[in-house]
């Protein structure tokens, strides 16, 4: 596999060390927290049903309006901080994941408010710390960047914890994925002395999405196309200079890589050009084409994409690659173009059948992720040695 597709290194190794993850991570154990943000997914995807209107049990009065939370915080910041907390190889770090998996799981039990938000702004308070332990030993553009996206991940949890609605402060947990995932990218530019040329529009791009964010507390329509120009803006330097355009051409997991970050960086394009012609205007559709387009096209597709390198280094088990990842990836956007197409012609059929078939594709997704650890696991039960059988050069 060629490395240049992974995730950011500081996922493998603990930031600016070199030192494996694996041995940093000392006695704590990333299956229990994962599970968690697992946990928090499926409850957010059941959420997100009955929200589009299918008769399902609610389970939890309060479930319907923990979607977003539960997607964003339970699932997302959960697994981002897990992974920042095994990168960094500190006891403490884990803190963060703990806090906001504890979070997520108190909305899906529906603890009354504030119990759930209070414990996920303390997690992305964590997840902040840990990011200064990290730019104190690497103080670099991509580590700025991605603190940046931590950052404004605390924002947008002090405004639901001071009961702003999530409609009004959406776009500061979109800056935590976008700024998050933009960072790690960049750090693979690095690579390729063409990108590290040419990082001024990059730079130009995350500064005016960053102004937009602010902006968007007192002038939200302004604020708003501020930063759907600055996301426009990023995807096409992402879809110029990212390592994908070359890999895409190679063969097993690199093109499989390539092919969902390619993906990712149309549907975030397309984000930014919502968010520029909606402004302000959410109404229901508008609304869920500005949401999705990032939330569940981009951001996907880069889980899609760094799912083969992100679980083995927190499990601490193989995945390997299988064909049948593409399912997977290929069901996520042809329903989200039927759903999205559903939104700009206001046809509800469409929207309400393609949010299914996004909650589907995201379950096929699981169920291949977990297939292929069983079987990852049982290869290396196969080739691993009898106990007490000694290997051939000591016999």
């Amino acid at each position: 596999m060629n490395p240049a597709n992974g995730p950011a290194p500081t996922i493998h190794r603990t930031a600016g060390t070199g030192q494996p993850a694996a041995r940093a991570t000392l006695k704590y154990e990333g299956l229990p927290l994962l599970a968690l943000s697992i946990l928090a997914l499926l409850a957010a995807l059941w959420a997100g049903l009955l929200r589009l209107g299918w008769g399902l049990p609610a389970i939890e009065p309060g479930l319907y309006v923990a979607h977003g939370p539960l997607m964003v915080c339970g699932f997302l910041g959960t697994l981002i901080s897990l992974e920042r907390a095994v990168a960094l190889g500190e006891g403490w770090s884990y803190s963060a994941p703990i806090l906001s998996g504890a979070g997520a799981l108190a909305l899906i039990v529906g603890i009354p408010d504030p119990a759930g938000p209070f414990l996920i702004t303390l997690g992305s308070l964590g997840l902040i710390a840990s990011f200064i332990a990290i730019l104190r030993r690497q103080t670099a553009l991509f580590t700025i960047t991605m603190a940046l996206g931590a950052v404004a991940w605390f924002v947008g949890n002090c405004l639901w914890l001071y009961r702003i609605p999530v409609i009004e402060m959406f776009f500061w947990w979109t800056g935590f994925l976008v700024l998050t995932i933009v960072g790690e990218r960049l750090e693979l530019s690095r690579l390729t002395g063409l990108a590290e040329r040419n990082r001024l529009p990059l730079l130009l791009g995350t500064g005016v999405f960053l102004a937009g964010l602010v902006t968007g507390l007192h002038l939200p329509a302004l604020g708003l196309r501020l930063a759907g120009l600055g996301m426009l803006a990023m995807a096409l330097w992402l879809v110029r200079y990212d390592l994908a355009r070359r890999t895409v051409k190679q063969a097993g997991l690199t093109r499989f890589i390539a092919a969902n970050l390619l993906a990712g960086y149309f549907w975030l394009g397309a984000g930014g050009l919502a968010w520029l012609w909606f402004g302000d205007d959410l109404t229901t559709f508008h609304y869920d084409v500005m949401l999705h387009t990032v939330f569940l096209g981009f951001v996907f597709s880069m889980i899609f994409a760094h799912a083969p390198i992100i679980f083995p280094a927190v499990l601490r088990r193989p995945l390997p690659y299988r064909r049948t990842f593409y399912v997977h990836s290929a069901l996520l956007h042809l329903s989200l173009l039927l759903r999205i197409g559903g939104d700009l012609w206001a046809w509800d059929t469409a929207y309400r059948w393609g949010g299914l078939l996004n909650v589907i594709a995201l379950l096929v997704f699981v169920g291949n992720t977990g297939h292929a650890v069983v079987c990852g696991m049982m290869r290396t039960r196969e080739s691993a040695p009898p106990q007490g059988a000694l290997p051939k050069a000591s016999r």
